[in-house]
């Protein structure tokens, strides 16, 4: 099976050896976002409710390259820092979505990187 690679400007450049986004067959496999904005590579910290929609803009900008939107993700992890900001973290994800949710956890961690609060990768297909 041939992947394809998937990066766009959009969205910010990985911070290590991975790829934005792989693409094997139909399905799409997004590393996980943080809230780093993608035209000026700051990071932003001003809350979980403005980390979460940053991340969700910058999964949609992968989702939206590769032809795709959160209608076509069928698989959702969330990692947060803290469970006490779940129902902010959960407000938000679900506001990204119409129709149908994708199946999904939510697993507090100790620490993400850059001392980010939430992390979100997602798995779409075409």
């Amino acid at each position: 099976m041939e992947k394809q690679i998937i990066n766009t400007q959009n969205a910010p450049a990985p911070i290590g050896p991975y790829n934005q986004a792989v693409k094997a067959g139909n399905t799409l496999y997004i590393s996980g976002q943080i809230a780093l904005n993608a035209a000026t590579g700051e990071l932003v910290k001003s809350g979980v409710v403005d980390e979460t929609h940053l991340v969700m803009k910058n999964l949609q900008a992968i989702l939206t390259e590769a032809g795709m939107s959160f209608d076509n993700v069928v698989k959702s992890t969330i990692f947060i820092t803290d469970m006490n900001t779940f129902a902010q973290v959960n407000d938000v994800y679900g506001s990204y979505f119409t129709g149908t949710y994708p199946a999904r956890e939510t697993v507090q961690v100790s620490a993400l990187p850059k001392g980010v609060n939430v992390e979100i990768s997602v798995i779409a297909v075409l």
